[in-house]
């Protein structure tokens, strides 16, 4: 028998005609409901995963974790100043390999969003701009200037003709359904005036030029030009309404948290308010909404903005910075996703009826011609639950919260009622320890060698750095003649450094007098010390220190960093000694950097005393190494840098970031999901460390001898950094039962059953973990929550012996919350509920 093989390519454009466009059109179109791909409205949910912020090794795991959790769409930025970082010069490799990225959101069968900008604040040095770019003659960034416009035409010509030429674009059978042109100008466009309308109308026209074959958007710019869809950003953008009324409501960012910056906390935002806000855009009409972060990852590098942005972009995303599932954000979300989806056809054929269901509660209901029906039950009410009419059934409404019904009937999700379990997670000790630590002084006579200049007056440093640095020398000396008071009597003289940022470290005659530092919202600061004076010559030496440049503001590129004035010394005979219009030597970076020690082929080029030579006497400016082996294991990885002051890390040649262990200040007092959310009202971490541990990706290290070098400007003990496993160690589920009268469990969806069982608590341990005990179980009216977990006045007495036999050993279990699973009903007529919190510990 003869068998015709039928050729692979013919395969993949079968499968690309009937299964990614359908009737062998591949299109994205908009009306007022919805994106329309592919001939079909779509409800759609996205998720911000940013590629340089994590490994290739993670995408895979990354963007399949993000389809399980509900997501149809992976939207990330493109950073310009990782991919052409010299003029002409493109770098699309490892963690800039976008192709790759793209291609595996393909893989994983999800759509994708390119926002190209190519600014794009995103707490990304210099908001994703090359520095370069700052010195092409004529230039003005982001408004009616020719050379701006000219390079950044050049730059998306770049990356759209990369896209085609892979066939990426969904009117070539690819992922990208969306890109961005521009990134919150609005507020700039209002400022500018005319040039700015006019730069707005440019970049339209130009992106669309570039024809694409999907639609472009702007976000936060409500004057963006047809084609062009303006969407929304923010924690709320339920009373968002595009500029025409043929355009659909797209959320472009919804920031599932806050981002950190050294000194201040954490901030987390209630999934019940993130789902609560979600829903309640999709009540009003919304039809795509993307989650600003669904992973935020880590700023390697020098790459974090700000200034002062934390290298750790966890966001409180609902992926975790180190790829993990973060619980409940993610499985809450999850739900809420799946809610969303049944109600699809309804939303997408149909405008809701508003109807009044109390004073702060309303019913937003969606019928379509062919039957479909889906409602919104909400209630705006911060403090108190409502108890509402609604098709003739009632329904008890929790504070700020929105119940879904796919079929105007059946409740299957409510914002406020977290159901899936929360995980917690701890930072354990690894079995590798780090040793034989060996120390570099920065030789601070380098400061003024052959690579240094002079001239008069202070310059701003990145017009010398050009970013290749955060450190830059300014040195200066000053002759004290021997009949100063203050040689006599010891009343030391006053040094009075003026900077404008980011921080500062004053040495005189080779010795530390003192550092100062700015803050985000305060980036001048004054370093006010006394100083210690010899007659005859003396070298003051400024170490002026980035961290991390401009990512927003109006012409952010003419900002000024480092030292301008004014330095002067007081306390002399004289009275103040201005020396601003010194003669100073300027050195870009440290010795360290020019030998480029982090790399493994080059440590050795120095003389490194052992550390137990120089144990007794922390320095500043030094440069620590060690080695340590690869734990065992999969789970991620971090260093604790909790014995160290200021500095960055590297392990094997690649850099971990900058760290800092600076203390977080700010209003700890709690956290309240029903109110409206901002970051200063869920703050949590004062007095901890800001950020104490750094990621450390296992596909940079070796099974051995992996290299670790430190830059330390302060201080601190190398000798207690310990390497730590990322590990979940409990789950908890508290979960309330079904009121008594609910007793339909199926409801008809876009034509298919779907079956909603009577309520379950879910237990599922990390990778390789299997729950080992039972902590606390209580079937009645407990209180508290995960970790903190008490009994109430009803108890069934049975609960903890119930969850022992169906979960201990087991890597996941369920118990059904019935009065039937625990005995007999512990109270009678009272709503109860099952609260657990299960030990984790690894598969024996």
């Amino acid at each position: 028998m003869k068998i015709n093989l039928v050729p692979k390519w013919i395969l993949w454009i079968c499968i690309v005609v009937f299964f990614g466009c359908g009737m062998g059109q591949c299109s994205v179109t908009y009306d007022k409901k919805a994106l329309i791909i592919n001939g079909q409205r779509r409800i759609l949910i996205s998720g911000s995963i940013h590629y340089p912020r994590s490994t290739p090794e993670m995408w895979e795991d990354l963007i399949n974790k993000a389809k399980e959790g509900g997501l149809d769409v992976i939207e990330t930025y493109v950073f310009w100043n990782v991919h052409e970082p010299t003029p002409g010069n493109y770098n699309f490799e490892g963690r800039y390999d976008l192709v790759r990225f793209v291609k595996t959101i393909q893989k994983a069968g999800l759509y994708a969003h390119l926002r190209i900008g190519p600014y794009i604040c995103a707490e990304w040095n210099f908001g994703g701009f090359p520095v370069w770019l700052k010195y092409v003659p004529g230039i003005s960034f982001r408004t009616d200037n020719e050379p701006f416009k000219m390079a950044m035409k050049g730059f998306a010509e770049k990356i759209v003709n990369m896209m085609k030429s892979e066939n990426l674009y969904e009117s070539q059978g690819g992922p990208i359904i969306l890109s961005q042109i521009e990134n919150e100008y609005g507020q700039q466009a209002k400022l500018l005036g005319p040039p700015g309308q006019q730069y707005v109308n440019w970049a339209a026209n130009m992106a669309v030029g570039l024809d694409t074959g999907v639609p472009w958007v702007m976000c936060k710019e409500d004057d963006a030009p047809d084609p062009v869809i303006n969407t929304c950003n923010g924690f709320y953008c339920d009373a968002f309404s595009p500029n025409k009324p043929y355009k659909p409501m797209i959320w472009t960012e919804a920031w599932s948290g806050w981002f950190t910056e050294f000194g201040g906390p954490i901030y987390e935002r209630p999934v019940e308010d993130l789902a609560f806000s979600v829903a309640k855009f999709i009540q009003n009409g919304g039809s795509f909404v993307n989650y600003y972060m669904y992973h935020g990852g880590t700023n390697f590098g020098r790459s974090a903005g700000g200034p002062f942005i934390t290298t750790s972009y966890d966001y409180d995303a609902p992926l975790d910075e180190y790829g993990l599932i973060r619980q409940p954000k993610y499985g809450h979300l999850k739900e809420l996703h799946k809610a969303v989806k049944l109600c699809e056809k309804a939303l997408v054929s149909a405008d809701p009826t508003v109807t009044s269901l109390g004073n702060l509660q309303q019913a937003h209901v969606y019928s379509s011609k062919s039957g479909d029906c889906a409602a919104f039950l909400s209630n705006y009410d911060t403090k108190s639950a409502a108890k509402v009419m609604f098709n003739n059934v009632h329904y008890s409404l929790p504070p700020w919260s929105i119940s879904i019904l796919p079929d105007c009937r059946n409740v299957v999700f409510n914002t406020a009622k977290v159901g899936v379990q929360t995980s917690r997670m701890e930072m354990l000790l690894s079995n590798t320890e780090i040793s034989s630590w060996e120390t570099y002084n920065e030789d601070l006579s380098s400061s003024d060698g052959g690579s240094s200049f002079s001239t008069i007056g202070l310059l701003e440093q990145i017009n010398i750095t050009r970013d290749t640095s955060d450190y830059l020398w300014y040195i200066t000396s000053v002759d004290i003649d021997s009949s100063e008071s203050f040689l006599h009597n010891g009343d030391l003289p006053t040094l009075i450094v003026q900077s404008t940022g980011h921080a500062l470290h004053v040495f005189v005659n080779g010795e530390l007098s003192g550092s100062a530092f700015g803050t985000r919202e305060h980036r001048r600061f004054t370093f006010k010390e006394k100083v210690n004076l010899r007659a005859g010559s003396n070298k003051i030496a400024l170490l002026s220190v980035a961290v991390g440049l401009p990512n927003v503001g109006g012409h952010f590129e003419t900002w000024n960093t480092g030292i301008l004035g004014p330095v002067a010394l007081r306390g002399l005979n004289k009275g103040k000694w201005d020396l601003s219009w010194a003669k100073w030597t300027y050195q870009v970076g440290l010795k360290g950097e020019a030998i480029n020690l982090v790399s493994p082929s080059s440590v050795s080029s120095v003389d490194w005393a052992k550390g137990s030579l120089i144990a007794q006497k922390q320095q500043p400016l030094a440069w620590h190494k060690a080695y340590f082996d690869t734990p065992d294991g999969d789970e991620p990885l971090a260093l604790d840098m909790s014995s160290m002051g200021k500095g960055e890390l590297w392990v094997n040649g690649q850099s971990l970031g900058r760290y800092w262990t600076v203390y977080a200040a700010g209003n700890c007092d709690g956290c309240s999901y029903s109110r409206t959310f901002r970051p200063q009202n869920c703050q949590f971490g004062c007095g901890q460390p800001t950020q104490r541990w750094y990621h450390l990706p296992r596909s940079w290290l070796k099974p051995t001898k992996n290299l670790l070098v430190i830059f330390e400007e302060l201080g601190g003990d190398p000798a207690k950094i310990t390497l730590v496993k990322r590990s979940m160690t409990s789950v908890c589920a508290d979960v309330a039962e079904y009121h008594p009268n609910i007793k339909n469990w199926q409801i008809e969806s876009n034509g298919r059953t779907v079956e909603f069982h009577k309520p379950k608590i879910h237990l599922h341990c990390g990778p390789g973990q299997s729950i080992s005990s039972i902590k606390f179980a209580s079937f009645g009216t407990p209180s508290g929550t995960c970790g903190s977990f008490q009994q109430g006045t009803c108890h069934a007495p049975t609960s903890s012996t119930i969850l022992e036999k169906k979960c201990i050993g087991q890597p996941r279990c369920s118990v059904t919350i019935s009065n039937s699973n625990f005995g007999q009903d512990p109270c009678p007529n009272v709503l109860k509920r099952l609260s657990v919190e299960a030990i984790c510990a690894p598969l024996k």
